[in-house]
């Protein structure tokens, strides 16, 4: 059962990824009306929630966009950060979202940073100690390896649904703010079309939490059925 449901999720992490990828591609070749770069949007939106020690800078690569709370960047991959398209547009308030969830002190995100440590070590240690651990219960029923690897896997899997909130709000914010400011998006379709996008790459946290969560029980049964 556990296996079934995990192929599952699979297929469908598939699915929303491709579709989350067709429609970045489609949004950005969307012009932005304004003709505002994903740099320019980002240092407005800044400016008008008053933080002004956050730097806004390119990073290689696409798809990697994302806010470092350490030291307190908005990375913006070159098709955002110079792109004037309505993916840009959305991406780059998006991350700037976390930006101002982090002056502002929200919970979850301090909650979810707060964890940071613990899950980079479970990150780098699961896969070896779950893979030591089933060996060890299929030779000789030790379960302590396999309870250890699952513990980790369980870290990992609340550090992926707590990402949830955060990653719902920072576009909360993202979409409202956009709407405000008319000058930016001044079209309701505009605005209809960054939301779609930012619902899709919500989509991809939403299955990979399920997809973690999967894995999680799928080996819990594995431990708990071969304990009993």
């Amino acid at each position: 059962m556990g296996l079934i449901l995990f192929i599952g999720i699979a297929i469908i992490s598939f699915i929303v990824q491709w579709r989350f990828k067709s429609k970045f591609k489609q949004y950005s070749e969307i012009a932005l009306s304004s003709a505002l770069s994903g740099a320019e949007i980002a240092r407005k939106m800044l400016a008008d929630h008053g933080i002004n020690d956050v730097e806004i800078i390119s990073v290689d690569g696409q798809l990697t966009d994302h806010y470092n709370p350490a030291d307190r960047t908005v990375n913006l991959s070159p098709d955002v950060y110079h792109g004037r398209s309505i993916a840009a547009a959305a991406v780059a308030a998006h991350e700037c979202g976390h930006a101002v969830q982090h002056a502002r002190a929200y919970s979850w995100l301090q909650f979810r940073s707060a964890m940071v440590p613990v899950v980079s070590v479970a990150s780098n240690l699961v896969q070896w100690v779950l893979l030591i651990g089933v060996m060890l219960m299929a030779f000789g029923n030790n379960p302590i390896v396999l309870a250890i690897g699952v513990g980790a896997l369980a870290i990992l899997t609340v550090f992926s649904f707590v990402t949830l909130p955060v990653e719902f709000d920072a576009s909360k914010r993202a979409l409202v703010w956009l709407q405000s400011n008319k000058g930016i998006m001044q079209t309701s379709v505009e605005h209809d079309q960054a939301k779609n996008a930012l619902w899709w790459a919500a989509m991809t946290y939403v299955v990979a939490a399920l997809s973690s969560l999967a894995t999680l029980l799928y080996y819990a049964m594995m431990l708990f059925g071969r304990r009993d």
